[in-house]
């Protein structure tokens, strides 16, 4: 009798006790959509909806055993990333990927919360740019990231096109830059890939602060596509659907005091937009 086994997706990123985002959000995506979750603790944010209050960091010879016990056992057919705040986490973790190239790579470059608080360290952004981007076939950074990223100020469709393109030269094969901060009825995001032009995916904004960890989800959605076997702009047009439909599934509920989460388990499988799972 042949036995199944079940795309895995590893998440590697940091903790998030209120449930609505890092490796909790990554692991509710990934098994929403059909896929086996398996994680790498990065840090342990004191966290809630409204906010990061301090981050207690994971020892980097922790975070390589995890890394090298898991890899050991189940490899994964996609990898998402999330929050790596410390130059010694990027070098460990680049170290170990180095050994797959041929597993994809999705990396949130985790640097501003929702709440706007700053997540990373300055001096990691030169070693995650220079070590840590072009092993990843993509990245999803939002507004505020890729301003950092690119140096420029990005509050408008046309600085997007710019830090976008720049962001791409730095050495990712691909840039989704997300486009949720935007103040319009419809907001807009764009993908860098191999394309001469970039593409762009619009969607209606909807009216909620239960946005909460809705970057953890996208790209663990992104590597779950991938995992699925879809292309990467497959992947990325199913994954920006099932975030939005889980932003829009759980618009009304009331889940803390701040930014609520999405809801991960409205049932993705009814979307059947290009059969989804």
């Amino acid at each position: 009798m042949k036995k199944y086994t079940y795309p895995s997706v590893l998440s590697i990123a940091g903790f998030d006790g209120s449930g609505g985002a890092g490796i909790q959000a990554d692991i509710k995506t990934i098994s929403a959509l059909g896929c086996y979750a398996t994680s790498v603790l990065t840090a342990l944010p004191v966290q809630n909806t409204r906010g990061v209050k301090t981050i207690f960091p994971i020892p980097v010879e922790a975070v390589a055993e995890q890394l090298e016990n898991l890899m050991e056992d189940i490899v994964p057919d996609a990898i998402k990333i999330g929050m790596v705040h410390t130059p010694q986490l990027v070098e460990v973790l680049v170290k170990e990927l180095r050994n797959y190239p041929d597993i994809p790579v999705v990396f949130d470059p985790v640097m501003v919360a929702t709440s706007g608080h700053r997540l990373i360290e300055e001096e990691t952004i030169a070693v995650i740019v220079k070590k840590l981007l072009p092993l990843a076939d993509i990245i999803t950074p939002n507004m505020d990231e890729a301003a950092i990223l690119a140096n420029i100020k990005v509050e408008s469709l046309e600085d997007m096109m710019q830090a976008g393109a720049s962001i791409k030269k730095l050495g990712c094969k691909a840039v989704l830059l997300k486009g949720g901060h935007q103040k319009t009825k419809v907001i807009t995001s764009l993908l860098f890939d191999e394309s001469t032009t970039p593409r762009a995916f619009e969607f209606e904004k909807i009216k909620t602060n239960n946005t909460h960890g809705s970057g953890c989800t996208l790209s663990s959605a992104i590597a779950s596509f991938l995992a699925l076997g879809n292309s990467l702009y497959e992947a990325v047009d199913l994954a920006q659907e099932y975030v939005y439909q889980a932003i829009k599934q759980g618009a009304d509920t009331e889940t803390g005091k701040g930014n609520g989460p999405l809801n991960h388990f409205f049932n993705p499988q009814k979307l059947n937009k290009n059969e989804l799972v």
